[in-house]
């Protein structure tokens, strides 16, 4: 009896504390949830209402919302606290908007704790269909080149009518509305990409760009992209690479930042080493935070070739461009060429050979030409003979 007793006990102290939260103060979702687009290409609002059953509430009681939405840059979601009724973020349009808020409530009326609505108010909007289907460009890419202007570029779909116009639109929060590419690339008679050369552009703020247009067949699938400029740095090349040997035929390797308004604390480096000798070549990669290297002795059959590309590192930008490859440093400068083989190159035996060959051949030829002359000689005396005897016949 005193075992079901403590049972039952057991039983009570367990569900208490969630019969008393079933049964305690509860509160609505927000309301007339929307999403308002003005037009910054993905930087959308986002507002709704408190509930209606909070309207007459007498109680002192503090009233807060949770937004959630799904960030697709991240794949995930953010959840925001906040006592206002707006909001304000960046989102993909080429994919699903998904928003969600809940009410939180705390203070008196809840007894001095905080509760959430148990169910949310949610919207989810869809991407655009407009636009003749397999004509968005392809490939667009940006580039921040040495921290100077940014340049973007982009590539014709295939599928893209003939006679296509293509119209690049940015924004930022520092522009009341968007603005137009101010210098258009052009490829084939084609745009093909927009130079921001002496525009000036924010850093570390999201610029949202849209790419649309027109053709004969209809307007053309729109393409959104966001991105931040310092996280497309591409580094200038570097101009300056010296190469020296030290002592015990060390190879000492030293470079200098290139010139521009990139930081040479945020740059890093990789160095590709070709060695060529008698066994052929050899390329190796090294990565860097300094701006010399040292390596082994080298030997004297070896050639060595360097060339240094760089890149801000992690911790200066998100992500970077690797610059183009300096031109090669040789040592020795000159590759040695081995000469093809030519007279100087034949040895002395090969002369001696010849000139008996020649000698052989003069002496026989010189040989025959005496044999022919005596072997003529007796067929002159035998000729002058039968003519001299020819004569005393006829005189006789």
């Amino acid at each position: 009896m005193a075992s079901k007793s403590w049972l039952t006990l057991m039983l009570l102290l367990i569900t208490w504390p969630e019969s008393t939260h079933c049964n305690g103060p509860t509160v609505d979702p927000p309301e007339d949830l929307v999403i308002l687009d003005p037009g910054h290409f993905g930087h959308l609002q986002i507002r709704w209402s408190s509930p209606a059953s909070l309207m007459n509430m007498t109680q002192n009681c503090s009233k807060m919302y949770q937004l959630e939405y799904f960030n697709t840059y991240r794949n995930s979601w953010t959840a925001i606290r906040m006592s206002r009724t707006e909001h304000s973020a960046q989102f993909d349009l080429m994919k699903d908007v998904r928003v969600r808020v809940y009410t939180l409530l705390s203070g008196s009326c809840t007894n001095g704790t905080m509760i959430k609505s148990t169910s949310y108010t949610e919207l989810v909007q869809k991407p655009s269909s407009t636009g003749v289907v397999g004509t968005a460009v392809q490939d667009f890419v940006c580039v921040y080149h040495n921290r100077q202007y940014l340049e973007c570029k982009w590539g014709g779909n295939p599928k893209m009518p003939a006679n296509s116009r293509q119209n690049l639109y940015f924004w930022h929060k520092g522009l009341e509305q968007a603005d137009e590419c101010p210098k258009y690339l052009t490829s084939g008679g084609t745009r093909s990409g927009c130079n921001f050369k002496g525009k000036s552009l924010p850093k570390l703020t999201d610029i949202n760009f849209c790419v649309n247009g027109s053709s004969p067949e209809g307007p053309l699938q729109t393409t959104f992209i966001s991105l931040q400029i310092q996280n497309h740095v591409k580094p200038e090349t570097t101009e300056k690479v010296h190469l020296q040997t030290g002592p015990d035929k060390q190879l000492q390797l030293h470079w200098e930042s290139p010139v521009g308004s990139v930081p040479g604390q945020c740059l890093e480096w990789e160095v590709e080493h070709q060695q060529k000798g008698p066994d052929g070549k050899i390329a190796l990669q090294i990565s860097t935070r300094q701006r010399s290297l040292t390596l082994p002795s080298n030997r004297d059959n070896q050639r060595n070739c360097f060339r240094v590309r760089s890149k801000l590192h992690k911790y200066c930008a998100d992500k970077s461009f690797w610059s183009e490859w300096s031109r090669p440093t040789c040592h020795p400068e000159k590759e040695e060429v081995a000469p093809e083989p030519g007279w100087d190159m034949v040895p002395i035996y090969v002369y001696v050979a010849v000139a008996i060959i020649a000698i052989l051949v003069l002496s026989l030829c010189v040989g025959a030409m005496r044999i022919s002359r005596q072997v003529k000689k007796p067929d002159s005396l035998l000729t002058l003979f039968a003519t001299n005897s020819v004569l005393t016949a006829a005189e006789a």
